[in-house]
């Protein structure tokens, strides 16, 4: 199996699974007390696509292909902790 990230930030995009996604853990980032992000991991189990939908309206298909895969979940979740670190600054991960 393969492991691929969804992003979603409030009030600019959000992200959905097509067939053959299964969301396996959901994670919202916070900046300085703030959440500016939520990440889902999801499996996946055959080729899919992903919808990208704009809060302003364009709605996009992004097949799987293009996405970074992990053979792990562990492996997506360090993936989320190298993504979401910055420096001393006060950034949080936490599941959703």
């Amino acid at each position: 199996m393969a492991y691929v990230i969804l992003t979603t930030k409030p009030g600019q995009f959000r992200t959905e699974p097509g067939p053959g996604l299964t969301p396996v853990e959901a994670w919202d980032y916070l900046f300085c007390g703030r959440k500016r992000a939520g990440f889902v991991i999801a499996e996946l189990q055959s080729p899919s696509r992903v919808r990208i939908i704009d809060e302003t309206g364009p709605v996009n298909s992004v097949p799987t292909k293009f996405l970074e895969a992990f053979d792990s979940v562990d492996e997506a979740r360090a993936e989320l902790r190298t993504l979401t670190a910055y420096r001393n600054m006060p950034a949080e991960l936490r599941p959703a």
